[in-house]
């Protein structure tokens, strides 16, 4: 992960739109932007989560098996501690850390 999570606030903080807004010149683009963002960094935490995860299944499973597997436990509570990831979008995004290009904007010029 490129933002050091522990830098990233884990709870909902009040944002100046204005911030927001500078970067892009429009709020609504900066928005969909962060909104891209997020949805790709929930994917790549998906994706580990399952992938860690994918070493504990097998074919056969009973409730012993299921209840005194603490590593399991121990990397599912790692990933529910990570800042969400609309918040790291956000500070990504207001650090100039993703990169952007608006095709339309770039034609006019």
């Amino acid at each position: 992960m490129s933002t050091n999570e522990r830098e990233i606030p884990d709870t909902t903080i009040t944002r100046d739109t204005r911030a927001i807004d500078e970067i892009t010149g429009n709020l609504y683009e900066s928005v969909a932007i962060i909104s891209k963002r997020a949805n790709q960094l929930s994917s790549q935490l998906k994706e580990e989560l399952v992938a860690k995860l994918e070493e504990f299944a097998s074919d056969h499973d009973n409730l012993e098996e299921i209840f005194e597997n603490r590593e399991q436990i121990e990397i599912s509570k790692y990933y529910e501690s990570l800042p969400k990831p609309t918040i790291r979008a956000i500070e990504e995004f207001l650090e100039h850390k993703v990169y952007n290009r608006n095709p339309a904007k770039e034609d006019t010029k």
